[in-house]
């Protein structure tokens, strides 16, 4: 994989709270190329590999349950030079969120997130950017604590953040409770955290236009999306008219065969990524806008309101009728 990530913020991150829980910097760093001295320089760019390595050996080194939760806390607005001033001079939580957003790539390389407001509430959630089965739910909590501690902190204010998570109870949840409170679902269809609405714009009190302004203007370095965040927006975007792989390939610039090939390294297909864009829009049609079956089957492409049912029911376990029945955002 590409190296974009500098080296200098997460993968130091990672240093420091290994030292301070007397982790060697050997057994961080195993199995990944890089010296102390790497992490530390300026000029290092880490792959999305390289950094799910130190992540993978971070867990099993120090074996803790809070060590997610402990990262995230650390993670935002963290040391990334201007983007932390800019963070730190949000004027409310919408801009935050924005600035999250749009450098995800150097903010959050491993989870893309997406928002989203519907009855009420905004929504903010996450699809898999360069992270591995094994480590999803770690990053998705460090993650999650991240924004949570970042908008507890520059709001002067606890936030009602409500937490779903897209895998089963653990069975011992006490770390969930400690760090992100009692409103915890399992077994949802997406990892996602929510909040009523008027949060977004509740003026922070050290929000400032001007210094968001100059901070953002200043950073030189292009920070990109990753493939997997850039593809989910496109077929999100795209959904109603049933993007192909041979269509969507075209608007990346590449061939058929080289898409495939890009998409192997992120150990995914195209046809998963699409499910994925479907499923959730189904999800938002049903829960969030009582869309009928038929409905949601027409602005999906599918052929008829079967088809869509059966895919549905591949895709999340669940019919439409069981869909509409569990709790929705918010």
């Amino acid at each position: 994989m590409t190296r974009f990530i500098p080296a200098q913020h997460q993968a130091a991150l990672l240093l420091e709270y290994a030292s301070s829980r007397d982790l060697p910097v050997h057994a961080l760093l195993q199995k990944t190329r890089l010296s102390e001295a790497d992490v530390l320089a300026a000029d290092t760019l880490i792959s999305p590999a390289e950094y799910l390595q130190l992540l993978a050996n971070l867990q099993s080194g120090l074996s803790a349950s809070d060590t997610s939760f402990m990262l995230g806390q650390q993670l935002l607005p963290g040391h990334y030079g201007n983007l932390s001033h800019a963070l730190l001079h949000a004027r409310n939580l919408r801009q935050a969120l924005d600035i999250f957003i749009s450098f995800q790539s150097c903010l959050s390389p491993l989870l893309a997130p997406h928002l989203m407001e519907h009855k009420g509430q905004v929504i903010l959630y996450w699809t898999e950017s360069c992270v591995t089965p094994r480590l999803r739910s770690f990053i998705v909590e460090m993650m999650m604590t991240a924004i949570s501690s970042m908008s507890r902190w520059l709001s002067g204010n606890r936030l009602p953040w409500s937490y779903r998570f897209n895998r089963t109870r653990p069975a011992h949840p006490e770390q969930y409770v400690v760090h992100l409170g009692n409103q915890l679902y399992f077994n949802e269809q997406m990892d996602s955290m929510c909040l009523p609405v008027e949060y977004l714009d509740h003026p922070w009190p050290h929000g400032s236009d001007m210094a968001v302004t100059t901070a953002l203007a200043s950073i030189r370095l292009q920070y990109r999306r990753s493939l997997l965040s850039t593809l989910y927006d496109y077929l999100s975007e795209h959904i109603r008219a049933s993007p192909t792989l041979e269509q969507t390939s075209a608007v990346f610039g590449v061939s058929p065969a080289t898409f495939k090939r890009h998409l192997v390294t992120h150990h995914t297909h195209f046809q998963a990524e699409l499910d994925q864009a479907r499923m959730h829009i189904a999800i938002q049609l049903i829960q969030g806008q009582d869309y009928s079956n038929d409905a949601v089957a027409d602005y999906l492409g599918f052929h008829d309101a079967n088809n869509f049912r059966r895919s549905l029911k591949r895709w999340t376990g669940l019919t439409p009728s069981m869909l509409r029945l569990q709790l929705p955002w918010g």
